[in-house]
């Protein structure tokens, strides 16, 4: 798999020379948009917002607004003013414990791999991140834009993630209206939680969404006859401890019958 980005991991005096590989991608399904007469593929032109003329590709520059219709342009030679060693290396600021980051900061997950020659120091980071359960905090350049990031092993890579900026996560709206929360409902609440915990295991997910879309898509296509569109039910108001201990009892039956068949299998 190629590369998206070379430089070095940089904390105290060390550096690890390291290549950044995409640890994810979306299966997301994309669809196209089509002439309804033919069904050929519809375009984007780029035009003029004043005018609406057509714009060639090479006369396109991009450019920052720093008022209301008053645009800087800035080019590839702009940008590499900027300090080359800070686009070329992921900086560690700090080190801490991972249970402290609250997720909503994680962006986009990237692997590193050590370069050559580079693969003793490199193991050497993720043991001692792995012994410490530690992570580590840094900035990092990818794409013309700056990233906070955590550095973190993931059997036996290093992964980093990039992160939101505090100023980049918005506050919530608060929750209107009081509510008095009985401690009966409490309870039963985390017993139901406590039923349907277990270990996190990926696999165990997957799209269903995606799986049946492309069921349709290939029904169409072949000119089946496709299921009628559900109509949804309104939701209706329950007594919520009633909601509650039935679904405790469920949960209960449930596990009940899973140990059964665990039993059995063994």
């Amino acid at each position: 798999m190629r590369p998206i980005w070379s430089g070095t991991i940089s904390f105290g005096l060390v550096s690890v020379p390291v290549q950044m590989h995409s640890a994810t991608q979306s299966k997301e399904l994309r669809f196209h948009f089509l002439h309804k007469d033919d069904l050929q593929p519809i375009g984007y032109d780029k035009v003029r917002k004043d005018t609406g003329e057509h714009v060639d590709p090479d006369d396109v520059v991009r450019g920052f607004e720093i008022e209301k219709g008053k645009y800087v342009p800035i080019e590839e030679e702009d940008l590499d003013r900027l300090d080359i060693e800070l686009t070329h290396s992921i900086d560690i600021l700090d080190f801490a414990d991972l249970d402290e980051i609250d997720p909503i900061y994680f962006r986009k997950a990237y692997y590193l791999a050590p370069q050559d020659g580079a693969e003793k120091p490199y193991r050497l980071l993720d043991r001692a991140l792995e012994e410490t359960c530690k992570v580590g905090v840094a900035k990092v350049v990818i794409r013309n834009k700056q990233h906070l990031a955590a550095l973190r092993g993931h059997d036996g890579v290093l992964v980093l993630e990039t992160m939101y900026y505090a100023d980049e996560v918005r506050k919530p709206d608060s929750v209107n209206g009081r509510t008095r929360l009985q401690k009966a409902e409490v309870e039963m609440a985390k017993t139901l939680v406590e039923n349907l915990s277990g270990s996190f295991r990926p696999e165990k997910y997957d799209d269903t969404y995606r799986k049946e879309l492309l069921d349709l898509i290939r029904a169409k296509a072949k000119g089946k006859k496709l299921p009628e569109p559900q109509e949804e039910e309104e939701a209706e108001v329950v007594d919520l401890m009633a909601a509650l201990r039935e679904s405790v009892d469920q949960t209960k039956k449930k596990s009940k019958r899973a140990k059964r068949t665990s039993r059995k299998a063994s």
